[in-house]
């Protein structure tokens, strides 16, 4: 079986891989929003793209040659469960924030490797991905417990 770039791991020991359809290209469009990271007392602000369905959480930021400081991409895998993710055809660093149904960061993967086709695990159950440019979590120091509000938390 080929493992897709963005992969749902279902529970009871399922796992459902998402891939992608035969001839994709670049051109999915993506819902486009605003979210906020609480982090030490401060909130910073990102643009976003919304991958919510399996089309987009599949293309996800490959093929993108750059990524504004501000802006990320924000993967709906609407349930709680433990998440795999991969940087297949990812041509940038990125960090990654995996946060619970409440917007709580739970596990971070901080400047995932372009191209790499290693698994990147939530390692708990969570509801969404949070991938901006590799480095963001250290300057602007997020942690674990920080909060994402977005909202498709409330």
């Amino acid at each position: 079986m080929l493992i897709s770039r963005r992969a749902f791991m279902g529970t009871a020991a399922a796992t459902l891989f998402v891939s992608a359809a035969a001839g994709q290209t670049p051109n999915v469009k993506f819902e486009k929003s605003e979210l906020s990271i609480e982090s030490g007392g401060k909130r910073h602000r990102f643009s976003i793209e919304f991958a919510d369905n399996d089309e987009r959480r599949t293309l996800g930021l490959m093929h993108r040659r750059q990524l504004p400081a501000d802006a990320g991409m924000l993967f709906d895998f609407k349930r709680d469960a433990p998440v795999a993710m991969w940087m297949r055809n990812t041509l940038i660093p990125l960090d990654m924030l995996f946060a619970d149904r409440g917007g709580i960061v739970r596990h971070i993967h901080e400047r995932a490797v372009p191209l790499s086709e290693a698994i990147i695990s939530s390692d708990v159950a969570v509801r969404a991905v949070l991938e901006v440019n590799g480095g963001t979590v250290s300057r602007l120091g997020l942690k674990i417990g920080d909060r994402i509000i977005h909202p498709m938390f409330a």
